[in-house]
């Protein structure tokens, strides 16, 4: 049971929820502590549930789709599902399961986030089929993640907002920016294969010309984020470690060695998202 069980968590790189769990937080805390609403532990469990129920349908479903390509690829074969550790129909259950969870997560929230539940399915979801036909298939993932910090905003006020949209857009390019680097590792895989990718279309250098180039793009959003809410200097310092965390993973990769790619993807991003998360919900607290 307990191996069965990490096979699942596994398939969905729970440990990956690090991404955009900051983020959503980040949004809840803009409402509560920001703009003054009423904190409820409620709602707080909530989205952190709606978090990882959407995230795992996302990333499940994605698997389940690219089942058959993973297999012929080296770098994915030993994955759940080509390797028979999870079979497709357990594996299309546990997305139907999650995405009737998220979806119930949100109905407990406010009619809003309900309503819009379906929306924010086919967004995370329909990424995954993307790669089969365009090359900007890197930003529909960033705005499947970008859902998060609007989203939890949604949560609290039943409304939209400015702030919470532009730190949306921040994390729209910051993961659109991050795939492209780690999509350099398929780049033959996807030409042969007819798959549509930044690095597969546009090549190495200009891939990661078009990544530096994105990432500079959410650095400008962090600022104007920062400016657009008078934040105080607690965010500016945590701004200061996320850009720095941009700089640095694009320092580990160069156009001819890519060994280094996992550890800008996975390590760097995940710490950038902890770090900038907790220093910006700290400044909403000392305001």
């Amino acid at each position: 049971m307990i191996h069965k069980f990490s096979n699942y968590l596994s398939l969905i790189k729970f440990s990956h929820t690090i991404f955009a769990m900051p983020f959503a937080l980040v949004g809840f805390s803009l409402a509560v502590l920001h703009e003054h609403r009423v904190f409820q532990w409620q709602k707080l469990l909530l989205v952190i549930g709606c978090m990882v129920f959407a995230r795992s349908a996302a990333m499940a479903f994605n698997r389940y789709i690219d089942r058959q390509f993973d297999g012929q690829n080296e770098r994915t074969a030993s994955r759940e599902i080509p390797s028979g550790k999870i079979s497709p129909t357990a594996a299309l259950s546990f997305i139907i399961l999650s995405s009737l969870a998220f979806m119930t997560c949100t109905y407990f929230l406010n009619l809003t986030c309900f309503f819009l539940s379906p929306v924010a399915l086919i967004v995370i979801l329909g990424y995954s089929l993307t790669k089969r036909f365009t090359a900007l298939c890197h930003f529909v993932l960033g705005l499947g993640l970008s859902l998060a910090p609007i989203g939890a905003y949604l949560a609290v006020t039943g409304s939209f907002a400015i702030l919470p949209v532009i730190f949306s857009f921040v994390v729209l390019f910051w993961t659109g920016g991050f795939d492209i680097l780690y999509a350099l590792q398929d780049e033959n895989f996807d030409k042969t294969q007819s798959l549509f990718s930044v690095p597969s279309r546009f090549g190495r250098v200009h891939a990661m010309a078009i990544s530096n180039t994105v990432h500079i793009m959410t650095g400008l959003l962090v600022i104007l984020a920062g400016y657009f809410g008078s934040f105080n200097v607690i965010y500016w310092i945590g701004a200061a470690c996320f850009l720095f965390m941009l700089y640095y993973q694009h320092s580990l990769v160069k156009p001819n060695d890519i060994s280094k790619v996992n550890l800008a993807f996975a390590t760097t991003n995940g710490l950038a998202s902890v770090v900038f998360g907790a220093i910006t919900i700290a400044s909403f607290v000392f305001e």
